[in-house]
């Protein structure tokens, strides 16, 4: 079943992102300190989430399907039963909101002004490569987790399938948080900057709708849940 969204949270990760901030600033460095921060007004003004940081939090919805592959190729090497739609359901997430989405914007308002800036162009054409790499690999996925007969071949594929894809985004989603996303702030003005921050939220609403971003991790979520992998504290070392 899947998980509802908590109405008395924030409709959009930039009102969240905020509210949080303030909240901390108040815990550190006392009241007082808020009074200089400025307040959303009635038409939505405020502080927003910046391009990078956007892109970063698709990240952590990135890394935790991730985890998900992982869980599943290992069941599968230990021939362990498990809800393989779990798979199936994970790939869909992949294509529709890392790839169809999460991707182009990369490739659509950041790779081309980092080679129009003739900065970081190497690694730019890496990721794009990886990019295309990883949709090649989706394919597969999807095609090989929506069987109800696999081979014992095809099965040795899949388990082949998940590794090569968390082989590669591991470093590559690394790499674009620590140095491609710290850079992109240097080659752009602050009203392009912010201007940008803007339309990837307005392009997220129009593909998933407000609560777009919500929506997708709880749909990991209601996964992590399905394979009994979603309680964090399971995770935590018995030292």
């Amino acid at each position: 079943m899947k998980q509802k969204i908590n109405k008395t949270l924030p409709s959009n990760r930039r009102d969240f992102v905020k509210k949080s901030l303030l909240i901390s600033v108040a815990g550190v460095s006392g009241i007082g300190l808020l009074a200089g921060c400025k307040e959303e007004n009635e038409e939505g003004e405020g502080q927003e989430v910046s391009p990078p940081e956007d892109l970063m939090q698709e990240h952590g919805l990135l890394k935790r399907v991730l985890l998900i592959y992982d869980h599943c190729r290992m069941q599968l090497v230990n021939k362990i039963q498990f809800p393989e739609e779990a798979i199936k359901n994970s790939a869909n997430i992949i294509r529709t909101f890392v790839e169809d989405y999460h991707e182009k914007q990369e490739e659509n308002y950041l790779f081309p002004r980092f080679r129009k800036a003739n900065q970081l162009t190497g690694l730019v054409d890496v990721l794009y490569q990886q990019h295309q790499a990883g949709r090649r690999v989706t394919d597969e996925i999807m095609q090989l987790s929506g069987k109800s007969n696999r081979t014992d071949t095809e099965t040795q594929k899949l388990i082949q399938l998940l590794y090569a894809f968390n082989t590669m985004y591991n470093p590559h989603e690394a790499r674009e948080d620590t140095v491609l996303f710290p850079a992109f702030r240097k080659i752009v003005s602050k009203h392009e900057y912010d201007s940008l921050g803007e339309e990837f939220e307005n392009n997220e609403h129009k593909l998933f709708g407000n609560d777009g971003f919500e929506t997708m991790v709880n749909k990991v979520a209601d996964i992590e849940k399905s394979l009994g992998i979603y309680e964090l504290s399971q995770f935590t070392p018995q030292i």
